[in-house]
């Protein structure tokens, strides 16, 4: 089990990965923040695909220069973070 557990992981990591590199100019520590987002967010009660799309999501909406994190600047825009929500199927 915890091999299938491992292989989640890696599977949710690369999802996350691959969505913030898709952006135009991705910064070079975007996958830091998206990191930081995933363990913010994993005791949500979702699926580690599911809360990997929606740091991705916020990731991509946010500025390169932005300074805060991921998990406080959804909080400061609650339009983006729905709008995430939604593309993530987050329940």
């Amino acid at each position: 089990m915890k091999g299938l557990r491992s292989v989640l992981t890696v599977g949710a990591m690369m999802v996350a990965l691959t969505a913030a590199s898709s952006t135009l100019y991705a910064g070079a520590d975007d996958a830091a923040w998206v990191g930081q987002c995933i363990r913010d967010n994993k005791r949500e009660g979702q699926s580690e695909a599911t809360v990997a799309i929606y740091c991705s999501c916020m990731n991509n909406k946010m500025s390169d220069n932005e300074t805060l994190s991921i998990t406080a600047w959804e909080q400061r825009n609650p339009a983006a973070m729905a709008a995430c929500e939604r593309e993530a199927g987050w329940k």
